[in-house]
């Protein structure tokens, strides 16, 4: 039986947002997960670290899947709830969780890490980066790519400009990356299929990711929720295309 707009977006809106698990959508939506395993990868480079920083942790959720934790280990996190989060899931774990503004630079000494890892980070400082890893050390993350979820972008807020749709292109990235001194060891990108089966996982999905739309509210947006609720209706989901990138760069010895 299809559920009624109201009562769709009512429950979206009412779900909790704070941390990185996107459980609630179990059912709702999906998204194509890139071919690499990031976790599995990371988990590998952690295991073999003495001292390793997570930067932009979230509420924790992927570095506390990793078996393994170096002797020293560090997460960052700017979200007050997520700063509380990361606390309870990785201190148990002896990992120092530390909150940061959201502007450079990191609290920590030059040369600090061998290995910085981050999982979607939204903003990537890399002269910091370069400056608190070790010589021979390594940054190791997954990145989201140019144009993630446009279709939902360009829904609510139009056709969107060359120079927006190619922000976060790998290219770029690895450019910024090579004039902090770091030397690109791997890069890889991959674009994935999404699908929303109800309007209550696009609310869910834009109140949680708020880069997506950045002055998202449902009475802001309303009018347009409902059309697309009833094309959701019509079609059996909506559609949409992220894109993720692997990137490994290593500081000169």
């Amino acid at each position: 039986m299809m559920r009624d707009f109201d009562e769709l977006v009512a429950e979206a809106e009412a779900a909790p947002v704070e941390g990185w698990d996107f459980s609630w959508l179990d059912g709702r939506a999906t998204e194509q997960r890139p071919s690499w395993g990031y976790q599995r990868l990371m988990s590998e480079r952690l295991a073999e670290a003495a001292a390793a920083l997570d930067v932009q942790t979230g509420g924790g959720e992927v570095l506390a899947g990793a078996p393994k934790l170096p002797p020293t280990m560090v997460a960052t996190e700017s979200w007050p709830p997520n700063v509380a989060r990361a606390t309870r899931l990785l201190h148990p774990r002896g990992a120092v969780v530390v909150e940061t503004s959201e502007e450079p630079p990191l609290p920590f000494a030059d040369e600090a890490f061998d290995l910085v890892v981050s999982r979607h980070p939204a903003t990537v400082w890399w002269a910091e980066i370069a400056r608190v890893l070790r010589p021979g050390g390594t940054y190791f993350a997954q990145h989201v790519g140019p144009a993630t979820v446009f279709e939902l972008v360009e829904y609510f807020l139009g056709p969107q400009p060359e120079d927006v749709r190619r922000k976060r292109h790998p290219d770029d990235e690895s450019a910024e990356a090579r004039a902090a001194g770091l030397r690109i060891v791997d890069l890889r990108m991959e674009r994935l299929r999404m699908e929303f089966f109800d309007i209550g996982a696009v609310v869910y999905f834009l109140r949680k990711v708020i880069w997506t739309v950045p002055d998202f509210s449902v009475d802001r947006y309303r009018d347009r929720l409902r059309e697309l609720h009833e094309q959701i209706q019509k079609d059996g989901l909506f559609v949409a295309h992220s894109s993720r990138f692997l990137i490994e760069a290593r500081k000169p010895s």
